[in-house]
């Protein structure tokens, strides 16, 4: 896979933010450049306590434990760590009770995959894809040790993005086919929405309206695997007949999406962006009231991403291999590190919701990840359940 260059990318991306502010779209960050996560080697983080509380960091995937809030950390040696922190205690978001953890305090849940994408919990199981084969399964993390991933369909075209119809189908998107398509319960495809005809570029992830059964899904906006000049890219709608619209345009790599919990309003990562942007969904489905929902730290290149019961979303950044929880405003309260890895999605789930289920791998190169098989999921506990528990 061809990697555009940090110089040229961040030229493009300048070109994009001058375009946004020129026709009143806002303000986005420039991108990194999308070579790999941060090798600076880290050291082990320990777990600090802040002098005035003495509750209970995050634990690891397991744990029956769950703290009643967070507690101090002590940092890490890491260059681009000390930039996040920066920028964190700049925007007012640093503070004593920051959890902060590495992946080294997970508990793997599945390994052996290339890329994992489409984290979903669903039904008492968690659900993903693995991208660069296309696949999607579903394993029941309580299963106890004869437990192992089911395979629930099969995908041309890459795998993405996963959610559930009002009809309790699953729908899957087909990235390079720029299609999303539907699984019947034998494992069965069919083609839901086409979009192939207006979006040249690969599609990405989704999430469906629990509230309306529609279907949210961003667009790249340009061949990144080519090298392509950076442009911004689309967010459509699907209705449940699978007809879909233009929704909202103008993102700086469109990702994941998520409905916050008792609202209309979708929060969408844009990953080049930097940003967490939200919209006011309107009961036709269109989208309204585009605004900041959060600046992230310099650097952190949001992917896959999941909402909580309070509101807060926990975001992966890939390029720098971390996951933040933030809430509205671009205050971080909680980070779990990978180093070394692309930090690609996540879920609450388990019985409780408490479980956070967090997807890596060591390279979003297909050709790279065919020869390791690298990725895998990983489960730690957290204070907050999510939104749907089910």
């Amino acid at each position: 896979m061809r990697r555009p260059h940090r110089a040229r990318l961040r030229r493009e991306a300048r070109r994009v933010l001058h375009d946004r502010e020129r026709h009143g779209r806002g303000e986005a960050r420039l991108p990194p450049c999308p070579c790999r996560p941060c090798g600076v080697p880290h050291r082990g983080l320990t777990l600090g306590t802040c002098s005035s509380r003495s509750t209970a960091p995050v634990t690891a995937g397991g744990g029956d434990h769950v703290p009643d809030r967070p507690s101090a950390f002590s940092s890490s040696s890491c260059r681009r760590a000390a930039r996040t922190h920066a920028a964190i205690g700049q925007w007012g978001g640093w503070h004593a009770g920051l959890v902060h953890i590495t992946l080294d305090s997970a508990t793997d849940v599945v390994t052996g995959i290339r890329f994992p994408e489409g984290n979903r919990w669903h039904e008492g199981r968690l659900w993903y894809s693995d991208m660069h084969t296309g696949e999607v399964f579903s394993i029941d993390p309580d299963g106890g040790a004869d437990a192992a991933p089911r395979l629930e369909a099969t995908v041309a075209g890459q795998s993405s993005g996963l959610g559930w119809l009002p009809d309790g189908r699953l729908i899957v998107s087909s990235m390079e086919s720029r299609t999303v398509v539907a699984v019947e319960d034998d494992g069965a495809t069919s083609v839901f929405a086409d979009l192939s005809s207006v979006e040249s570029s690969l599609v990405n992830d989704l999430v469906v309206d629990p509230e309306t059964g529609r279907t949210y899904i961003g667009a790249f906006g340009y061949d990144l695997y080519a090298g392509e000049e950076l442009r911004p890219g689309p967010l459509y709608v699907i209705e449940q007949d699978g007809s879909f619209r233009l929704a909202a345009e103008g993102l700086v790599f469109p990702n994941s999406a998520n409905v916050l919990p008792g609202t209309c309003t979708l929060v969408v990562s844009e990953t080049w962006g930097g940003k967490l942007t939200a919209f006011d969904i309107e009961p036709d489905g269109s989208l309204t009231g585009r605004r900041e929902w959060a600046a992230l730290p310099e650097g952190v290149t949001p992917d896959g991403s999941t909402v909580d019961a309070e509101g807060a979303i926990w975001v992966c950044s890939v390029d720098t291999g971390e996951f933040l929880r933030v809430v509205e405003g671009g205050e971080v309260t909680d980070r779990i590190d990978a180093p070394g890895r692309c930090a690609i999605d996540c879920a609450l789930g388990g019985e409780d919701g408490r479980t956070l289920y967090l997807a890596t791998a060591d390279s979003y190169d297909p050709a790279t990840t065919a020869r390791t098989h690298a990725g895998r999921i990983s489960a730690v506990r957290v204070p907050v359940p999510g939104s749907h528990v089910g």
